[in-house]
């Protein structure tokens, strides 16, 4: 007797082994053939709509290219950022791939792998502070406002760092900034890379930058929890494409040239 139940429970241990590494997204993206990849437009240079109503971006070439490595159809799914979360969850796209800093509040929520860009909160402001603000504590005050995108970690940063400074968030990144440029608040804070842009793109008399970010923000896809086939091929393409030219061509075609700027200007 002790002899078949112990057979049994091998079985039943083999199904549920079997069953658990079916459940890798992979197999559903090989199985339909396309990758749906989470994302909301407006990052810049990560992810944006053109003028003829494209998807383009730094991101955007990155989903590309893991598509193309799984040999399936590149789904793009443009999402609100304060949702992007909850609709990874309900299976509205496999992974997200939006800028979204590794955070350890979210890290509860779902699954990263090794990040795959370094960037840092950093502050725009209106050019009458010019020679007279130098750090972003100094921002810290209720004389000054204060604006950042709504549930990013550029509104977190904010309400941890500076909880004096009056806050108001925006949906958009374009938004934010224009209120700052319009002299309708003090200072911007947000990532360091999309306020390089804005400089590069809209600097004008009306705006400044800090150059140093003052925080330490890692961005890496989001993935569903309990899928290690899927963190280990995600860092496994992401080995391959820092070492064959991928991920600097797509780099430089963002981050160091302005050719882009026509397409969405």
């Amino acid at each position: 007797m002790l002899k078949k139940m112990s057979g049994l429970l091998f079985v039943l241990c083999f199904v549920a082994s079997q069953a658990f590494a079916a459940a890798s997204a992979l197999d559903t993206i090989q199985q339909n053939g396309e990758l749906r990849i989470g994302f909301d437009s407006g990052y810049i240079p990560f992810e944006m709509t053109s003028k003829q109503g494209k998807f383009i971006g730094f991101d955007i070439d990155l989903g590309k290219a893991m598509a193309k490595a799984m040999k399936v159809k590149f789904v793009p799914v443009n999402t609100d950022f304060d949702g992007i979360i909850p609709a990874l969850l309900t299976n509205k796209f496999d992974i997200i791939i939006s800028g979204l800093t590794l955070t350890q509040e979210r890290n509860m929520q779902i699954n990263f792998p090794d990040p795959y860009f370094y960037s840092g909160q950093a502050v725009l402001m209106n050019s009458k502070h010019a020679g007279k603000i130098t750090s972003y504590k100094q921002f810290n005050d209720p004389k000054y406002k204060v604006v950042s995108k709504l549930g990013t970690t550029g509104e977190m940063a904010v309400k941890r760092l500076l909880p004096k400074a009056q806050y108001k968030s925006f949906e958009k990144e374009a938004d934010a900034a224009l209120e700052v440029m319009n002299g309708n608040a003090d200072a911007y804070i947000y990532d360091f890379p999309v306020l390089k842009q804005i400089m590069q793109k809209q600097g004008s008399n009306n705006l400044v930058m800090l150059d140093k970010p003052f925080t330490y923000e890692p961005l890496a896809f989001g993935i569903k929890r309990g899928d290690p086939d899927f963190l280990n091929w995600l860092d496994n393409f992401m080995l391959q494409v820092r070492n064959d030219g991928t991920y600097d061509r797509i780099y430089k075609k963002w981050f160091e040239s302005n050719a882009w700027y026509k397409d969405v200007e």
